[in-house]
């Protein structure tokens, strides 16, 4: 059938599940803009920049299964580079689309503006390669095949994919197929598929003490599900890393906890570093959170999935699809009775005392008991993301942290994403006050989309996790004292927020228990003291201060 290749390129979006497409307007892409307008059931949502817009695809992308951005030309696409090589580091699935300069222009090697005016489109295509999977550039010749090609490679390879669309064409009528894009994911070979999960299912038969260890890409191959049923039938005890925290339930009684090597607690790395039969998938191997037991041995996992292969003692499977695995294991393995786990209840809140400065120590015990099933909760790379590695969840909970790329200013804008993929879950933002400096201008772009979320700003006056790795007292850790309770109303004057303070612990008693009732979007300012953190920060800070400097470096002068 006949289909314009812009037309064609908003269908493929929609049959991968993209409903909303995050971006700026440029002039290279107010074409394809037209041609979105046209088309019901799917949205493009202005940001306030590019980087922004690619944080916020990143975390559309988390909540949806895959995301979408688009940009115009050169200095779009460079905007959003640091959002897309986060995407890239954290295995998000981000389709990312360029408006450029006419397809003669670029063939001819025109010099035009948004490039380096030399002739050289390959720049910025350069750059991108670096944080994608696959590339394309649309021609009426090509676009069919290219289009599939690439947006396939997206979804099975879990990353970010760059696709440039000229903006001469997309009215250009083409001959499409009429069949959708197929997202199936390639069947496993049947041998290696079987002797696989034979061999794992003895394993798991002989073991006393198996253990399964999560991380991010069980949610990125989409089996999560599929382990909660494994671990369920085995009556197996699990653990996450920080990298894959919440994937499955922590109100279960079978979660250990977080394993954080060394600084794991001692009954999670007891029982991961002594397990006999340890099922890990897809470890990242962090130095945050390095795969060893509390005694500093390394930890081997016996049986390691990844997302088209596992590795069972040794022996490398290819052409082993997860879900696959998982699924058959589930046929294999009988049932199996355990010993009853009770569950993990947090320990007595004392009551609050008024007039008393809020500290972290008081601060995530007390959120803990906050969080509802089914939230979403979001923390910021630094003293948020440290804090809650061991605030347990509820069940249904998901979380939403960029551990790997670590980039301050991210969750912000991968909220609005959030919330756009899943408008009827809340949300809960902890964020700090220099992250929030960097990207609060989407503040403005939550508001304008009347969401709800309920932001908590950390205002701390600085960068508390920069302190405690150098510079306690150094002022290049200071950050202006902006007026954070009144940039609701100055983002958006017409908008119904909460808008609350508090410094002690009664004022967060009172706003926990407004923004619990609020039917309205929450913006509630902590104040803690500069220098306070909780305690795995204060940890955290001088082994990264030893593992960056060296044991003779500045901190050793502090």
């Amino acid at each position: 059938m006949k289909m314009t290749i812009g037309r064609f390129l908003i269908m493929r979006l929609q049959q991968m599940g993209i409903a909303h497409v995050f971006g700026v307007p440029g002039d290279f892409n107010l074409q394809l803009l037209e041609q979105f307008h046209e088309v019901e059931g799917i949205e493009f949502v202005g940001n306030c920049n590019e980087l922004n817009a690619s944080y916020a695809a990143d975390g559309y992308a988390r909540m949806n299964g895959v995301g979408a951005l688009l940009t115009t030309y050169g200095v779009g696409d460079l905007s959003a580079v640091c959002g897309i090589a986060g995407a890239c580091a954290e295995h998000v699935p981000v389709v990312f689309i360029s408006g450029t300069p006419p397809l003669y222009a670029m063939e001819g090697r025109l010099r035009v503006h948004h490039s380096l005016a030399e002739g050289n489109f390959d720049n910025v295509r350069n750059c991108l390669k670096e944080f994608t999977v696959a590339f394309t550039r649309l021609t009426p010749y090509n676009a069919v095949e290219e289009l599939d090609r690439t947006l396939l490679a997206c979804w099975r390879e879990k990353q970010p994919v760059y696709i440039q669309v000229p903006s001469n064409i997309t009215y250009l009528e083409i001959d499409v197929p009429e069949h959708r894009l197929s997202l199936a994911l390639p069947a496993s070979d049947p041998e290696r598929l079987e002797s696989a999960a034979q061999r794992i299912a003895a394993m798991l038969a002989k073991a006393a003490h198996p253990v399964l260890l999560v991380d991010m890409d069980a949610d990125r191959s989409a089996i999560t599900s599929g382990l909660a049923a494994l671990v369920k039938k085995c009556q197996m005890p699990y653990a996450s890393f920080r990298t894959g925290k919440a994937l499955l339930s922590e109100a279960d009684p079978r979660f250990l906890g977080v394993f954080n090597g060394k600084a794991s607690k001692p009954e999670v790395g007891e029982a991961v570093g002594h397990s006999d039969c340890l099922i890990a998938t897809a470890p990242c191997y962090l130095e945050a959170s390095p795969m060893v037991v509390p005694d500093g041995l390394p930890v081997e996992s016996d049986v390691y999935i990844r997302g088209f292969s596992v590795t069972v003692q040794s022996e490398v499977y290819e052409g082993v699809t997860a879900s696959e695995l998982i699924a058959r294991l589930l046929e294999l393995v009988p049932p199996r009775t355990a010993a009853t786990r009770p569950v993990v209840k947090p320990a007595a809140l004392p009551a609050a005392i008024a007039g008393a400065a809020l500290t972290h120590a008081r601060l995530w015990p007390r959120m803990e008991r906050f969080f509802r099933k089914n939230d979403i909760v979001i923390a910021e790379n630094g003293t948020s993301a440290i804090a809650m590695t061991d605030v347990r969840l509820p069940e249904g909970a998901s979380y939403i942290v960029q551990n790997i790329w670590g980039s301050i200013g991210y969750t912000l804008p991968a909220l609005l994403g959030a919330q756009m993929a899943q408008p009827k879950r809340r949300s809960v933002l902890f964020i700090g006050d220099g992250s929030l400096q960097l990207t609060v201008q989407e503040l403005s772009t939550i508001l304008r989309e009347k969401l709800k979320p309920i932001i908590f700003l950390i205002n701390n006056s600085g960068y508390t996790i920069e302190r405690y790795i150098l510079g306690m007292h150094a002022k290049y850790n200071e950050i202006a004292d902006w007026q954070y309770t009144k940039l609701p109303g100055v983002f958006a004057p017409d908008a119904k927020v909460l808008v609350a303070s508090a410094g002690t612990e009664d004022e967060l008693e009172s706003v926990l228990a407004q923004a619990d009732k609020a039917d309205t979007a929450c913006f509630i300012e902590l104040r803690l003291d500069a220098f306070d953190a909780p305690q795995g920060l204060k940890s955290f800070g001088p082994v990264v201060a030893e593992m960056d400097y060296g044991p003779r470096g500045p901190q050793r002068k502090m």
